[in-house]
């Protein structure tokens, strides 16, 4: 069946021309929160990264980090080796990107076959509802399989940039999973191994335009995250990002200097269910816009996934099949729920 055509106008541009909400990013079903809605705003977990290597006190921060992901599914992570100048520069390169002109942005627009590179969510099916944002999607890592041609030349210090933080962000990935092993009494390169030193990390830089009803758009709509694990720098100032627990949405505070990190699918996997793939989603502003950027670490695509061997015993049943990891885009659906045994 071909494709139905996107809206006319990108969000950003219907928002500038004072329009109502166009029709294909509109809910009509009343499940969108309302800004009257009664949200918590909470304050997750703290993991000091700095902690969780050195002795005496690594035992209790992977006490606090087992226990988070087992709850929560995320942490807020400090002391992770960027400084906060640093990821103001990462967060005011996104904002100029997306304060450029249409025409100049629409260069790096994603092929009609792939997800890559500027614009909104593919458009599968007439049923489709929009989410209301803009976003840049690029593979970050590895180097060779970046797709420099939806890579933007402006602004200029952007492709520097993004290196800088890919390599810190690597870093950051080493230093947790290694964590997230040891946390759960394994070997320390157990979940390290599997994910492959080399994975591969999808950035996705999220622009959020104000919408004035709250009702009926979703910047993000629910979902959990098919990557091992995925790295939030969220906006300053500006709250979007909520959790569900329980029944309930949890909106998450904004920790100067912190990063953002939850666990998807394939943590769970891995862990047999221990951690847990957190629902989450992006709500909008009725007066300021809100950027972001999650980056999403995966696994090497030949690399084959399932529960620790060390997590399988006479009193705990595998809760997942192995998969490997390239299949699970063939499945049509989370792949946590088509590797349930």
């Amino acid at each position: 069946m071909a494709q139905p055509p996107p809206p006319a106008k990108t969000v950003q541009e219907s928002v500038s021309d004072g329009e109502a909400v166009k029709e294909g990013y509109a809910y009509t079903d009343g499940k969108v929160a309302t800004s009257g809605e009664a949200i918590h705003v909470m304050e997750v977990p703290v993991i000091d990264l700095g902690l969780l290597a050195s002795s005496p006190s690594a035992a209790g921060e992977l006490f606090k980090l087992r226990s988070a992901l087992a709850l929560w599914g995320c942490f807020q992570a400090i002391n992770h080796g960027m400084s906060g100048s640093f990821l103001s520069k990462v967060r005011e390169l996104m904002g100029q990107f997306f304060a450029l002109p249409m025409e100049e942005k629409q260069k790096y627009a994603s092929p009609a076959d792939d997800m890559e590179g500027y614009g909104n969510d593919m458009v599968l099916s007439e049923q489709q509802v929009l989410d209301w944002n803009e976003r840049l999607l690029l593979i970050i890592s590895p180097k060779d399989q970046r797709k420099l041609d939806v890579w933007p030349r402006k602004p200029e210090s952007f492709r520097e940039r993004v290196q800088e933080y890919s390599v810190k962000l690597q870093a950051i990935v080493g230093v947790v999973l290694k964590a997230i092993s040891l946390s759960l009494n394994l070997e320390e390169n157990c979940f390290l191994d599997q994910v492959g030193e080399q994975g591969k990390m999808y950035a996705r830089f999220n622009y959020y335009p104000r919408c004035p009803r709250l009702d009926l758009v979703y910047g993000l709509k629910p979902h959990a995250d098919g990557s091992t694990m995925t790295i939030v720098l969220p906006d300053e100032e500006v709250l979007g990002l909520q959790f569900l627990r329980g029944d309930q949405w949890i909106s998450v505070s904004t920790i100067p200097e912190a990063v953002l990190i939850n666990i998807g699918d394939i943590m769970e996997i891995m862990s047999n269910g221990i951690l847990k793939s957190p629902m989450h989603r992006v709500v909008t502003n009725a007066t300021s816009d809100r950027i972001s950027v999650a980056v999403f670490c995966c696994p090497e695509e030949e690399n084959e996934i399932g529960p620790a061997e060390g997590l399988i015993n006479e009193d705990t049943l595998r809760l997942y099949k192995k998969i490997f990891y390239s299949e699970y885009y063939q499945l049509g659906k989370r792949p946590i729920e088509a590797l349930k045994i």
